[in-house]
């Protein structure tokens, strides 16, 4: 028997029901809020003894909220793990409250735990031109090898995430000079295609034996389904391999890349967090501590005094 009371489980239903409608969440971040909200409603319950109706949910106490962090980091809930939990919890009672008219400050006012930001790991620009050239020589099939390489040059070359570039359909063949991208939370940009990335899907389309429609997948899997992002995880694991690249060398590492490369050679953030569709320039700016991470490592190995 479920351990959250019903009042609860409709609230939690009805407020996951209006992320998809109001502010367009993908299903994995659907399916994790819920996860973690159901897991915060069923500590309540065994915290108070007794299922937590909606009426008791508006009495939780700071005390609450720091039991119910205690539990989790006794739990071995690392402090990034936490935070995003907690944005969770947070989200669903901002709601909570304005439906049902209670005071949230006990919850709202709980500060995450502090951890340090993983920047994010690209490839150097040298790296990533091999990367692509290893790919090529993982099949002895002429399409296959052409698909894997059109996938990585468009996920280097316009900075797609692999769920972007594997959305692409037949209407968007041959590719042209600017690409209308639907990334998260619905969000729309337009990409320029360079035309080193145009060549390679000209290619990969010349030589895939499956006739292109608009309905249909751009890319295709060995049967002619839509291709499966594991396809392409998996020949960039092997490229690395030889190439003796790190396990962060993935699909979304090449996004990354195009990033902090393109900030390197003098790029304007702003310009750079609309072709990545970041909602936050804060996110786009993690790109400048990579780039001045890398900086001063350059500086530390050559500076005279270093």
């Amino acid at each position: 028997m479920s351990l959250i009371s019903p009042a609860c489980r409709d609230a939690l239903q009805l407020w996951l029901d209006s992320l998809s409608a109001l502010a367009g969440r993908s299903e994995n971040t659907k399916t994790a809020y819920s996860g973690d909200v159901t897991e915060f409603l069923t500590f309540m319950t065994l915290h108070h003894s007794e299922r937590q109706g909606l009426a008791a949910l508006a009495r939780i106490t700071v005390s609450d909220m720091r039991a119910w962090m205690a539990d989790q980091r006794a739990s071995g809930v690392g402090a990034r793990s936490l935070a995003r939990k907690l944005s969770a919890v947070k989200s669903f009672y901002r709601w909570l409250s304005e439906r049902e008219g209670f005071e949230p400050t006990a919850v709202l006012s709980t500060r995450a735990p502090k951890f340090t930001k993983k920047l994010p790991r690209p490839l150097a620009e040298d790296a990533a031109r091999a990367m692509i050239e290893t790919v090529e020589v993982q099949s002895a099939n002429d399409w296959i090898s052409a698909r894997d390489v059109a996938v990585v040059t468009l996920l280097y070359g316009c900075g797609l995430r692999i769920s972007e570039a594997l959305s692409l359909t037949g209407t968007d063949a041959p590719l042209p000079e600017t690409l209308r991208i639907i990334g998260k939370g619905n969000k729309e940009r337009i990409v320029p295609v360079l035309p080193a990335a145009r060549a390679a899907v000209d290619r990969y389309l010349k030589l895939c034996p499956y006739t292109q429609t608009a309905d249909k997948a751009l890319f295709r899997g060995v049967r002619g389904g839509p291709l499966n992002p594991r396809a392409i995880q998996g020949v960039m694991a092997k490229a690395r391999m030889q190439l003796g690249l790190p396990a962060t060398a993935t699909p979304h590492a090449l996004r990354h890349s195009f990033a902090t490369h393109l900030l390197s050679a003098g790029g304007d953030l702003r310009a750079i967090q609309e072709l990545l569709g970041h909602a936050s320039l804060s996110t786009t700016q993690t790109y400048t501590a990579v780039d001045t991470a890398r900086l001063m490592e350059v500086y530390n190995r050559a500076h005279p005094k270093a």
